[in-house]
């Protein structure tokens, strides 16, 4: 029967990450499913004051460049050398080169050149520059730590001291990974519910909304490019001006906003993703093998950290 509706494929809907993350991790020969965050409630903080006279920080779960990590660059291979274990802190007046080879973004459908799409401090800089707001003097790291305990009594507690310390009165908080999308969440509702309204910009809508976000700006793109597309400038500018009039115009809890850009007309990266049924017998024992590997470089990180 010809198709007369137009409808969109079944596929192109939100990728379900935490269905194709376990499925993943199943054929891998995991059998111990990750359980993740998942709240009925979500607390939320107004704004106190016009978005113009408030001072606004960048949480991000981007690591900074390591010149004795190994490779960092664009399209470089999952680096869990690279990973850090304590909240770090950046001043907001200067660059900073900041990467995400050390977590899980898509690596076949963005090949991480622009960090813009991740890390938008360069733009929030200009913007409070035209009086949008007031930038923080601090923008703040959030590890992208499995266990929800550390994140809950360690991280989010060490992110809301720092952001007093700085005044801070509101976040934009920008994840990448699955976990990172739920690190942010816990850290989002760690900080309203101590006062400081957030939004969360990210590409996993699933897991940040069982995680109970207060405010959630979707991008239905690939993991890694929360901040709009590479080298497109126009769209991670409109994808950032969406996200504070989320801040500014959320009237309560779990508010999600979905952003009209699409990443393809087709939609047909969604069925890449962890996509076993895509993935060889070769093919599964290889990515086996490699996050066997990836475990133990982790743990040993995790060790000289002291939170292993």
């Amino acid at each position: 029967m010809t198709d007369t509706m137009n409808f969109a494929p079944d596929f192109d809907t939100p990728l379900e990450y935490m269905r194709r993350t376990r499925e993943y991790y199943l054929a891998l020969g995991y059998d111990n499913p990750y359980r993740w965050a998942h709240y009925v409630d979500a607390p939320f903080t107004p704004l106190k004051k016009p978005l113009k006279d408030s001072t606004v920080t960048l949480i991000s779960t981007a690591a900074p460049y390591q010149p004795d990590k190994g490779d960092q660059g664009p399209g470089a291979l999952y680096n869990a050398a690279a990973k850090y274990y304590a909240v770090l802190s950046g001043d907001t007046a200067v660059d900073h080169d900041m990467r995400i080879s050390h977590i899980g973004y898509d690596r076949k459908h963005t090949t991480a050149t622009d960090s813009n799409t991740w890390f938008p401090l360069p733009l929030m800089r200009k913007l409070a520059g035209q009086g949008r707001f007031k930038l923080a003097k601090r923008f703040h790291g959030a590890p992208t730590n499995r266990s929800q305990r550390v994140t809950l009594e360690t991280d989010a507690p060490e992110i809301l001291a720092r952001c007093r310390e700085d005044g801070v009165d509101a976040a934009v908080i920008v994840p990448n990974c699955p976990v990172c999308h739920q690190t942010s969440t816990l850290v989002a509702r760690h900080l309203e519910r101590n006062g400081i309204p957030t939004v969360v910009m990210g590409c996993a809508k699933d897991i940040v909304e069982l995680a109970g976000a207060p405010r959630f700006l979707f991008s239905d793109f690939p993991l890694g490019n929360a901040c709009g597309k590479p080298h497109e400038p126009d769209t991670q500018a409109f994808t950032l001006d969406l996200a504070l009039r989320v801040l500014e115009s959320a009237v309560g809890p779990r508010t999600t906003v979905q952003s009209p850009l699409r990443w393809t007309e087709d939609g047909d990266w969604k069925n890449d993703y962890n996509n076993i049924s895509r993935m060889s017998a070769e093919e599964i024992a290889k990515r086996r093998a490699e996050f066997d590997k990836i475990k133990q470089v982790a743990l040993g990180q995790r060790q000289k950290a002291g939170v292993a």
